[in-house]
């Protein structure tokens, strides 16, 4: 059968062809169908945002740090306007040429913009070259930016420490997130670039003063240059901190250390604030807020003078005689000694072949614990010690908190060492000899503590066993609300000591200063009660002073509190190689204490319940708007 022209196998090979090509255009169709949905519906926002930043760029705001005052709503840390670089890394073509021109232009080095640039994050997120960019460095960019797709300045705020090397330890020094601690849990919300706080205070209350970033839309043209922003969300500064330092104390104890290594702290005895605490060799923390070179910081870290360690709650050292006023609790506690018991001192202890030997040759003669403290009787403590044994003397100093950070908001807050047989075998896998209990007596051997500890202890001593952690931060303001929250004093607990050794103790410590071994602290303004004490620090040797080397000759410390009757200030001070504590420390914590009092004088510190001792009023007035 023929149908036309064509036969019938000709006309169904036909239809069949016919069917097939109405089949494949059907699912063309349907594929173009499924692509479009997919592109459009199910990738819709994932495109939208790839032609959005063809034209546009998400730039970061980073956000201004809350301030810092001290107890007085003075100003110690705030934040001033400069430049900051970054590179958007989709529009780069040619990353070394870029980096090779940055670096030209900016003196940088090409590793670190490389680092920089390949560091973890988004592609599509600004990464930060540089901050803290000059005047000059920021007009060589603009001049060249026909050169460099995708380089912007950004107007930022930088942290800035108006007192310089002013408690310097206590503030500390932010910079740019490692990637280390980004990978850290606390440190998840922040990105490359993001500045935290690497030391002091700036580190410990980093998540209140950090602030929360926001992030602006800009409009770019061909070559990534920035046309005109929309911004999307702005960020949030951080909330302000106000320390229970006094700035005036603390520049007045730096002052007093001079060029000299060592360490002042003054505490309030009543709550445990922190007045001042002095560290010196110190560091200017504008420096090192910065970005440094590697061989920038390897001068720091190798400085002889080792500037970056807070001698306040890091330095350890021997106690000397200052160990002697919880020695004499203990004995007195332990019923080891009473009041009136005496030991005869003819300038030299005898132990098995060795004698250990009294700073005064000629000895004390007949002393009890009255005179022994007041003029600081090596022999009667060396007597006193072997009587008791190292684990007895053990138990009381940690009472007194040797051996333990006190738990201020410092970094890497030390220890110390208090020794007992069980220390010696877990640490040295040795026993306890006997004859080591007599050096630990009187503060040498292993014995080791910080200025920190011992001012809270002689705080603890004059508060009648009542010790309190010490305090740095009173109050966090919000600054997005203006509220005030107030960071109580934390008391630690009492010592399980009988008010009448405590009596008896501080009646020795006061006339320590009248006529014993600190009579250069004593003062015609206060009352004074204190303990001087002599470190060792190289083997026994003779000859003067001036003959010994500067770096072994003896710390000199001195622990006091005023006024022995109502005390509201202790002390503690430790130089590093001068020698005898009443010449070289005792005349600088009386120049603290009078300073304290004349300045009591001049500025009411009645507060309110929650925050003893302090001002509120200066609060309303001590927050300058800032960057």
């Amino acid at each position: 059968m023929v149908l036309g022209s064509y036969s019938e196998a000709e006309y169904g090979d036909f239809q069949r062809r016919l069917l097939i090509l109405r089949a494949g255009l059907l699912l063309v169709v349907i594929l173009l169908g499924l692509r479009l949905w997919h592109l459009q519906i199910k990738e819709g926002a994932y495109y939208r945002d790839l032609s959005e930043n063809n034209r546009t760029r998400k730039v970061l705001m980073e956000p201004a740090r809350g301030l810092i005052y001290d107890r007085h709503g003075v100003l110690l840390a705030n934040n001033v306007p400069s430049f900051s670089l970054y590179v958007a890394l989709e529009e780069i073509k040619d990353r070394e040429a870029l980096i090779q021109k940055l670096s030209d232009l900016l003196e940088l080095d090409p590793a670190l913009i490389r680092k920089k640039l390949g560091g973890k994050g988004g592609k599509l997120v600004p990464r930060k070259i540089k901050d803290r960019l000059t005047l000059r460095d920021a007009v060589l960019i603009e001049s060249h930016r026909l050169d460099l797709p995708g380089v912007m300045i950004q107007v930022e705020s930088q942290r800035n420490y108006p007192g310089g090397m002013t408690a310097s330890h206590v503030l500390g020094y932010v910079g740019e997130v490692s990637a280390e601690q980004l990978e850290k849990p606390e440190f998840s919300d922040l990105h490359q670039g993001s500045i935290v706080g690497q030391y002091g205070i700036e580190k410990s209350f980093d998540r209140y003063v950090r602030g929360k970033a926001g992030y602006k839309r800009v409009e770019v043209d061909a070559h990534g240059h920035e046309k005109k922003s929309v911004v999307v969300e702005k960020p949030h500064p951080g909330n302000d901190l106000y320390l229970t330092i006094d700035v005036r104390l603390q520049k007045l104890a730096e002052d007093l250390l001079g060029r000299e290594a060592g360490a002042i702290v003054a505490l309030d005895p009543n709550n445990g604030d922190v007045l001042a605490m002095a560290s010196r060799p110190a560091f200017d923390p504008n420096v090192l807020s910065r970005e440094l070179t590697p061989k920038q910081w390897a001068e720091i870290v190798q400085d002889e003078g080792r500037p970056l360690n807070n001698r306040a709650s890091q330095g350890q050292y021997p106690p000397g005689s200052t160990f002697k006023v919880p020695m004499a609790i203990a004995a007195l506690e332990s019923k080891t000694i009473s009041p009136s018991s005496t030991v005869f001192c003819n300038g030299g202890y005898q132990y098995g072949n060795r004698t250990f030997r009294d700073w005064k040759a000629a000895g004390h003669g007949v002393v009890n614990v009255h005179s022994a403290l007041v003029h600081s009787c090596d022999v009667y403590f060396y007597t006193i010690g072997q009587r008791m044994g190292i684990d007895l003397m053990a138990e009381f100093g940690k009472q007194f908190g040797l051996g333990q950070s006190t738990g201020i908001n410092l970094p890497a807050e030390r220890s110390g060492i208090m020794p007992s047989t069980e220390w010696k075998k877990k640490v040295k896998k040795e026993p306890w000899l006997p004859g080591e209990t007599i050096s630990v007596a009187i503060g040498q051997g292993y014995v080791t503590v910080t200025p920190l500890q011992m001012a809270n202890l002689i705080a603890t001593v004059a508060n009648d066993g009542l010790h309190y952690r010490p305090r740095l931060v009173w109050a966090v303001m919000d600054r997005s609300t203006g509220n005030l929250l107030e960071l109580p004093a934390v008391p630690q607990g009492r010592v399980n000591v009988k008010p009448e050794t405590f009596r008896l103790v501080k009646e020795a410590l006061a006339d320590v200063v009248k006529v014993g071994t600190a009579t250069r602290a004593k003062s015609s303004m206060v009352t004074i009660g204190g303990k001087t004490g002599t470190a060792q620090v190289a083997a026994l040797r003779s000859g003067p002073e001036e003959s010994i080397p500067k770096k072994s000759r003896d710390h000199a410390w001195f622990v006091a509190f005023a006024p022995v009757e109502s005390p509201k200030i202790a002390v503690a001070v430790l130089v590093e190689h001068m020698g005898h504590g009443g010449s070289a420390a005792a005349p600088l914590a009386k120049e603290i204490i009078e300073a304290y009092f004349k300045l009591n004088d001049e500025v009411s510190l009645s507060g309110s319940e929650t925050s003893p001792g302090f001002s509120t009023a200066p609060l309303s007035q001590a927050r300058p708007d800032s960057l």
